[in-house]
């Protein structure tokens, strides 16, 4: 199937209230374009260079996702235009995208990570650390950014029912959290293997590559 095939197919099974982040990361402009030219805007990337590079190639009504994770001194390349940073885990990374931010005029919005995988090497705060970041009077005082929602990976697994251990423990802490912040409206949980399943328990937003471009 062509990926306008493969897009349209997925977005059919979509709920109207979950957003779709085509995760366009190392396929070429002209793969994007037909995702574009089939109605797609978001897309995700996980290299800020690379997704500078296709900004400025690509049509102006495409909101950019940076879904990888991120170093601190690149984020100046993508501030300018970035719609919404996935994977924030800590409070210096948010100052440095508040100031970042500021020197565009601009608010950020960003997604919080949670580490939910039994997997050391996945990113993300505890259920105490996002706390007490957000208690934090640092915190507090980021004018340029605005936090809204959460983001986590479950697991690397076959095991669906420990995926799903993991989509509702992340769902139970955004729901907590949702209500001491009214901005929360983001839950992004799901990728091509588990989108169906992450929808189930919550998520307001999948990230999908592979069923949409093809493997890498």
């Amino acid at each position: 199937m062509s990926i306008s095939e493969n897009l349209l197919s997925i977005k059919t099974t979509l709920p109207s209230l979950v957003t779709l982040v085509a995760v366009s990361k190392t396929k070429p402009v002209s793969d994007l374009m037909q995702a574009y030219e089939a109605g797609q805007r978001v897309f995700g990337e996980n290299k800020i260079q690379e997704m500078t590079e296709k900004w400025e190639q690509m049509p102006k009504d495409i909101q950019w996702h940076m879904i990888g994770h991120i170093q601190s001194n690149k984020v100046k390349y993508m501030a300018p235009y970035v719609s919404l940073i996935h994977g924030v885990d800590s409070l210096k990374l948010l100052e440095e995208i508040n100031k970042q931010a500021q020197k565009n005029n601009r608010v950020i919005d960003c997604l919080l990570q949670l580490h939910i995988a039994e997997e050391e090497t996945k990113f993300g705060l505890n259920e105490e650390e996002l706390n007490e970041l957000l208690q934090s009077d640092i915190f507090k005082n980021l004018r340029n950014i605005k936090i809204v929602g959460l983001m986590g990976m479950a697991t690397f697994t076959e095991n669906q029912t420990q995926i799903k251990k993991e989509f509702q423990h992340l769902k139970a802490i955004f729901d907590t959290f949702k209500i001491q912040n009214s901005s929360f409206n983001i839950l992004s949980m799901g990728m091509s293997g588990d989108y169906q399943l992450a929808i189930e328990c919550g998520s307001t937003m999948v990230r999908i590559g592979s069923s949409i471009f093809g493997t890498r």
